[in-house]
Order: C-alpha cells, then structure tokens, then sequence
C-alpha cells in the first residue's frame, strides 16, 4: 500500500498533503475525544445500575471512536445495547429512560425507533438503542450490527489508512455524496472506510471508480451474495454479514457523479475537488428571469410537513416528484425537471414544463376493436351533452378516439384537476388540505426550503466547476 505521498504524481502528492493537514483533527482532540467516550460509558454503566436498568453494554462506535473523523465534523454515537429478548416496547423506553439520563437537556428524534440527541461536555451525542446480539448477520433492529463493524474495523485500520479515509471522506463531501441518508443518497461513512480497506488509499480507489461500468460488484468477502436489487449501481458486501450490500443507499446519479469525479480529479489535480460548496440557492425573482430566459413554466406545490424525519420524507418528495411528472406528461406537457426540499415547517416540491399552455384541442383515445368496449365509448361520446369537437372515429392506429375541447389548457389547471390520483406518499397525501393547489411561481409560497428547491431545479453544475465562493447543487 502506497504512502502519504509514495509513487504519488508530485501535484496530487501536495494537494493531498495540504488537505490532510486541514482536515487531521488535532492531537488536542482526539485526546478529548477519546477522554469524553470513556466517561460517557462510565456513566452510562453506572446510571443503569441505579435505576436497575438490564443494559448489557455501552459502546462508542462510528468515527469519533476510532478517530477518522474531520477536524470540523465531530459527533459522538451511543449505543445502549440490551438484551436481545427485551421486547421492542421496552427497548424503545428502557433506552429512552437511561439515554435521559445522561444528559442535561436533550431532545427525542426518530429513526427505525426513537433515540435520545443531546449535549455532553460540548459535543453533540445521539444515544441509541439497541440490541446486544451475537450474530450480525441476524440484527434485530437497524444499528445492532453497528459494534461489529467497529470491531472489524478497529482491527484492521492503521494510521495511514485513517489518513486516507478522512481525505476520501472530504473528497466525497465535497461533491455532495458524503452520507447515506435518504436526502443525501450517498456512501456512509462505514462504505468510505471498507472501501479504503479494501483500495488502500484515495487515489487506488478514484483510479478503479474512473474505471467503473454499473452495475460494479466490489468483493471484500469471497463467496458473499447481497440480497439486493438489480438497479443498485454498486454492490459492497459487509464483511460482518456478506449478505447485506454496504453501498445501497447510494443513487445512481450520485454514483455517476463520483465516476466523473475521480476523472476528472486524476486528470487534473486540483485542491478544489476537496473544498465543499454550500447548496445552491435561488431567489423566486432570479428564478422568474431564468424561466422567462429559457421560455419554460415552473409550477409549485407546498404542503405541510409531516412530523417524521428526513429519512421518510425525502422518498415520499421524489416519489411524489415523479408522479407529478408523470400526471404532466399525461395531460400532454414536455416535462423539463423537477426538485423538491423541506424545511421543518414545509415541504415544495417543483415542476419545470414546456409549453405552459396546450391546445384547447385535446383527442380523447378509445379502445382497440371490441364489442363491449366499443359500445360503452360510442354510448359515451355520442350522448348529446358531451363536449365532442370531432368524432367519434378510427384514428391511425386503429383505435377509436375522439376530440374534445380542455376545461383549462394550463399545467396549474391540469394537475389540480386530477390531485386525487397524483400519488405523493402515505405521509405528504395525509398531510394535503383542501386549499393545497398547484401554483405558477410568482405565486408561490414564499416559506424556507423555495430557494434550495429552485437552486436544485434551475442552477445544477458538476460541484468541482462551481467557482470558489459560489453555491453548488
């Protein structure tokens, strides 16, 4: 395995050695961050015996325990392990119970099931519970194999492979592809470090992903068969059980965008591959020019937000984006784009179109040949009161058809004339009130996710051609 900079091209040896010292954590820190994980699990050991909880054990586990954390990224995870027979209930509040009692103030979030997020001498710590199983390839909830893969990586990582895994880390936040959750579709950190176990270093793995077809099948277990589906873009077993694919949050857009990255960065070595750009944002005035400019028409749809976390609502947005889409197309529209975000209020999701407008003129198809069919079309259209312009008659493909004039030719009209069948997602469909309707932008509400959504839909650049100083999608 190659050193920091052995065998390296000189620029990419010096750009990296520069990143690495921004990003290293200071000896300082890791001291105190070491000294915090002791105490937190002195205490956590000690309050369970007090109030006779049956906590099996405590463990740290994640980056803060093994140090492969960026310098200005450090969060502290807590897992409170129980015994496997405990029922679900009384894990949830067993572990509620002792993680409030580590903490001054703290607040409840929610994942598979609920977990404590608090403050413990300066550092944000989310205390989680869990189950002290014996076999991970059998977890009983989502973070039960959490203490396994800190095992396994604990024992294998050096000091250079820590190295390599906080730069690949920063090199993958600053494409926007650090991290697996829902909003982010990207590589966990626990998929950052088994790739680098597995390549060595930053530059070994950039060098196969320029390489990379999908689907790409990554071996670290011989033998191993992820239980996955076709379309995931990248397969990585999970040496703690070799039927779970580590990778599959990651999208096959933000797996593209990393093929694209490692090419262009080996090409051309640059420190900017390394600097993150805040999302970018749009104001609805900046982006009423831009519409105007490509002679498109971008429609809005705010809701409330469910109170549930990212991780639920982010795939009800896109599913909810794309039955959006697919509703425009129906009625006749040539969909642009869309984009969705949320804030802890709202959630927007848009749609670019073009035209804004169709034909009052809509042909209406009927069924193929058929005499039960065909009697019920012709009952239909030949009634009196039906608002036929031409037909019926056989069009080119053999079918029946007819033409009709539009009730309204708009998009804002088309959509809202058929929200019943747009299927947003169990949540955001509970969520929508009578007075929810499709709206062109300027009339859009102007609540706090508008300018993300529109940075998404209106300002997308690869993120290493976003000039410094400038907001990337």
């Amino acid at each position: 395995m190659p050193g920091p900079t052995g065998g390296r091209p000189p620029k990419l040896a010096s750009i990296e050695a520069e990143v690495r010292r921004e990003i290293a954590p200071t000896a300082e820190m890791l001291d105190r961050v070491a000294g915090v994980r002791g105490r937190l699990l002195d205490l956590a050991a000690r309050k369970a015996h007090e109030h006779h909880l049956p906590l099996v054990r405590a463990v740290v586990a994640g980056s803060a325990a093994r140090g492969t954390f960026l310098s200005d990224r450090v969060d502290i995870d807590l897992f409170l392990l129980f015994p496997p027979e405990l029922p679900r209930a009384d894990l949830e509040s067993h572990g509620l119970q002792l993680a409030g009692l580590l903490f001054e103030t703290a607040e409840t979030r929610y994942a598979e099931h609920p977990y404590l997020r608090g403050t413990y001498e300066g550092f944000q710590v989310d205390a989680v519970p869990g189950y002290a199983i014996r076999d991970p390839s059998h977890p009983q909830t989502a973070v039960d194999r959490t203490p396994f893969h800190h095992e396994y990586l604990r024992t294998h990582q050096t000091p250079e492979l820590i190295e390599e895994t906080r730069l690949a880390k920063q090199f993958l936040r600053a494409q926007g592809i650090y991290g697996s959750e829902a909003k982010t579709q990207g590589l966990s950190g626990y998929a950052v470090e088994l790739l680098i176990l597995k390549y060595g270093s930053l530059d070994e793995l950039l060098a196969a992903a320029r390489t990379f077809t999908p689907p790409v099948r990554i071996v670290f277990t011989p033998g191993s068969s992820p239980r996955v589906p076709a379309e995931v873009p990248l397969l990585l077993d999970d040496p703690v059980d070799p039927h779970r694919n580590v990778t599959s949050a990651l999208s096959r857009r933000n797996f593209t965008l990393l093929l694209l990255a490692a090419q262009a960065y080996l090409a051309a070595p640059d420190p900017r591959f390394f600097r993150p750009r805040p999302a970018a944002r749009l104001g609805r005035a900046g982006a009423l020019e831009r519409i105007r400019a490509r002679r498109t028409h971008v429609v809005a749809l705010t809701l409330p937000r469910p109170r549930l976390v990212d991780d639920i609502v982010y795939p009800q947005l896109a599913k909810g984006a794309r039955a959006i889409a697919e509703e425009a197309r129906r009625a006749g529209f040539t969909v642009v784009g869309s984009a969705f975000a949320a804030s802890e209020a709202t959630v927007t999701i848009l749609l670019e179109a073009d035209p804004a407008a169709l034909s009052e003129v809509r042909s209406q198809d009927g069924p193929p040949p058929g005499p039960d069919r065909v009697a019920q079309f012709l009952a239909k259209w030949t009634d009196p009161s039906a608002p036929v312009l031409q037909g019926p008659f056989v069009a080119e493909d053999g079918r029946l058809a007819v033409e009709t004039r539009r009730g309204e030719p708009g998009l804002e009209a088309a959509l809202n004339r058929h929200m019943d069948r747009i299927s947003l997602g169990r949540d955001l469909t509970r969520s929508l009130r009578a007075e929810d309707r499709f709206v062109p932008l300027d009339r859009a509400h102007e609540v706090p996710e508008l300018e993300l959504a529109l940075g998404e839909l209106l300002v997308k650049r690869l993120p290493w051609l976003v000039p410094d100083g400038a907001a990337s999608s």
